[in-house]
């Protein structure tokens, strides 16, 4: 049967999605490759350089996080699939500089091979490079160590800590280091109610019967173990929040910047609920929801369902959240 998407040809997809995101946004970002997306206004070579990488299909992540204030570089893999090393080395190259770069990477295994082996080719070639592993999908369990969590949409808020960090002028060794104690709080947890299709060629990657819904399963239909019945909004924010809360440690007095990223099929109202849902969970053990989005930031095709992202902030991270930034996706005017 064929696909009911609007598409040309399934070998063309990551390069025409690009090709349009950079013509939609071309006062923020510019094509430096077919698959290497940068910003259209260069930071200024003394300044530290952020740049992620990962597989297309979860539009508007990565690429559209590029700008001021957030990404210097997204190197673009093909649908649902890391970029090999050398393609990576190759964004790297474009913001080789004295200041030193920062590589975000998400926790999986073709992202994990691509990115250690692109930072040993970029150290041999002399560039100055760290990396911070996004690892927040606390559905293995909350005793799972990191190597076993998933990376999901919490690269987002990591991308917008990281990126104002370095747009004020720290070094590589501080931007690394707010990134890291940032990095080391945030949890997310995702829930679905229905599967999705592969792009490519139409066929599921994971179904769901029409009278069940999944916490915890990954952004590529991975299982999460947490099947059950049909679920309401209110009775779903409380087992998630429930379980990101411990994950983060949260005590009363304690304050979160809270997401609830839609990831394709799930309408913004149902978001709006559950966002208000979580509000009140919040304030019942003391917690302060100090800002947060209601969105679409990381995608899986036409997936129903959303991430719960909480990041426990403080008055550091709380402003570079909420600093200047100008990505086709995230865009602030400061404070």
């Amino acid at each position: 049967m064929k696909m009911k998407k609007f598409i040309n040809s399934p070998e063309s997809l990551t390069i025409e999605t690009l090709e349009g995101l950079a013509a939609a946004y071309a006062d923020k970002i510019k094509l430096a490759s077919p698959k290497i997306v940068a910003r259209a206004n260069p930071k200024p070579e003394n300044k530290v350089a952020v740049v992620a990488y990962g597989g297309s299909g979860h539009e508007p992540a990565i690429s559209g996080f590029v700008g001021e204030g957030m990404l210097d570089i997204s190197v673009a893999g093909d649908i649902f699939a890391a970029p090999n090393a050398v393609s990576l080395l190759e964004g790297l190259r474009l913001v080789k500089r004295d200041a030193g770069i920062l590589l975000i990477v998400l926790n999986h295994a073709g992202d994990v091979m691509s990115g250690n082996m692109a930072m040993k080719m970029a150290e041999r070639e002399g560039i100055k490079i760290k990396s911070v592993l996004v690892a927040d999908d606390i559905s293995a369990g909350l005793d799972s160590p990191k190597s076993e969590r998933r990376g999901l949409a919490g690269c987002v808020p990591l991308i917008k800590v990281a990126g104002a960090a370095a747009e004020s002028g720290k070094s590589l060794d501080e931007v690394a280091s707010i990134a890291e104690r940032f990095n080391s709080r945030i949890s997310t947890l995702a829930v679905a109610m229905s599967g999705c299709t592969h792009p490519q060629n139409g066929l599921p990657i994971t179904e769901l019967p029409d009278d069940e819904m999944e916490i915890g399963m990954g952004q590529h239909g991975e299982a999460g173990g947490g099947r059950s019945g049909i679920l309401t909004a209110d009775e779903t924010a409380k087992i998630m929040f429930g379980a990101l809360s411990r994950a983060s440690d949260l005590k009363g007095g304690d304050r979160i910047f809270l997401i609830i990223n839609g990831v394709g099929a799930t309408t913004h109202m149902e978001l709006a609920i559950v966002f208000r849902a979580v509000v009140k969970l919040a304030s019942e053990i003391g917690v302060k929801v100090d800002g947060g989005i209601i969105d679409e930031l990381l995608t899986v095709q036409e997936m129903a369902g959303f991430q719960m992202i909480v990041c426990p902030v403080d008055g550091e991270s709380l402003k570079l959240l909420k600093a200047r930034s100008n990505a086709p996706y995230w865009t602030s005017l400061g404070e």
